[in-house]
């Protein structure tokens, strides 16, 4: 099959340190091209791909300094990506950030068929606290387009009737993440782009009240305000380099030793996140998790088996002490069968071959 993987051009593919849809699209990419597909991925010349890239930028936008909310590049990408559609069996376009939306009205006319997952929560109208009503305008053109999301929940949470057509749970490539058979050290960890909603404030608190070490990591985001401020506010006070350490971002290598040593993950998440990778690479590499059961948590974490699910930090700290009762192999076992990027892409592929029948349906239909 010929297939176009359009990727948001913010982040590189896949990431150097944060970025989920980035880590999600390179899995499925590298897993289809795995499968004997023809692949093509639409993103910057700073992508590492098995997979034909086809770029109109040097490096991805972040990294030549263009803000988020400067979207005539991202708009100039997407446009010239799906000039091409009509070369492919399918084209998947992925909605991750505002610039994102612009694949909508463009597909709108699209002959080829197309799919485009949704990453992200509705409203993708907004700049920090401020929310327009934008997305109520682009809906002509969203309510039509097949939209996988990645979670029941993130269904269930669309403020929309749009037309889904399926729900494919995030999978991580299952040959990275490998139990790597030593005890784990003492510390907790939690790990991440420092936002409010991630809860690492929380995790710091939870590690206190439990009286364990925590180990931070990951990314300020110095291109949104918020996330500075909420770093150097609540964050940065707290890291004593002894029972509150922070490391920095991580690339995958860092992030499996870290995920590898740590006896578990904290992830006291205060909005209803449609996927969580980071949750999956924990599991896969055996160590548990102990979260709060909100967004997608209870679809992924099986709890009392390959973590703890809390409704609040109190809970959280009780589950604490009792992370020596899950089994490490059982918790990766639990993410290679249902988890795996394998897991993830075959669903993709049965998305894919309906919308080519229904495709072919339809213009038989017009002849």
């Amino acid at each position: 099959m010929r297939i176009a993987q359009i990727a948001p051009p913010w982040i590189s593919i896949p990431p150097q340190t944060y970025g989920g849809t980035e880590s999600i699209i390179s899995s499925i990419v590298e897993e289809l091209v795995a499968q004997g597909h023809d692949v093509t991925l639409f993103a910057p010349g700073d992508a590492r791909t098995s997979a034909k890239l086809v770029s109109f930028y040097p490096q991805s936008l972040l990294s030549q300094g263009v803000p988020w909310q400067a979207h005539l590049k991202a708009y100039y990408h997407l446009h010239k990506a799906l000039e091409r559609a009509g070369e492919f069996d399918i084209v998947h376009t992925h909605l991750s950030s505002t610039g994102d939306m612009y694949i909508f009205p463009l597909m709108a006319s699209l002959a080829t068929p197309y799919v485009t997952t949704l990453h992200s929560n509705f409203p993708f109208d907004r700049l920090g606290d401020w929310i327009g009503d934008a997305d109520d305008l682009f809906l002509e053109w969203i309510a039509p387009a097949p939209v996988v999301t990645v979670s029941d929940k993130a269904r269930a949470n669309l403020p929309y009737a749009l037309n889904v057509v399926g729900v494919v749970h995030l999978g991580v490539p299952m040959q990275h993440f490998r139990l790597v058979g030593t005890e784990p050290e003492a510390f907790f960890t939690w790990l991440g782009i420092f936002v409010p909603k991630k809860g690492p404030h929380l995790a710091i608190e939870a590690a206190k009240r439990a009286n364990v070490p925590i180990v931070l990591a990951g990314e300020v985001d110095h291109h949104v305000k918020e996330s500075v401020d909420y770093f150097r506010q609540a964050i940065e006070p707290r890291i004593d380099n002894e029972r509150v350490k922070y490391i920095g971002p991580v690339n995958m290598e860092q992030k499996i030793a870290l995920l590898s040593s740590a006896r578990g993950f904290l992830y006291p998440i205060t909005w209803e996140e449609p996927g969580a990778t980071v949750v999956l690479e924990a599991m896969a590499l055996g160590c548990p998790v102990i979260a709060f059961a909100r967004g997608v948590l209870p679809e992924l974490v099986l709890h009392e088996r390959t973590g703890f699910l809390a409704y609040d930090l109190e809970e959280m700290v009780q589950y604490i002490p009792r992370i020596e009762e899950l089994d490490r192999r059982k918790t990766h076992i639990h993410v290679e069968r249902h988890f795996s990027a394998r897991v993830m892409t075959d669903k993709y592929l049965k998305i894919y071959a309906r919308l080519r029948q229904r495709g072919l349906f339809f213009a038989q239909t017009e002849l």
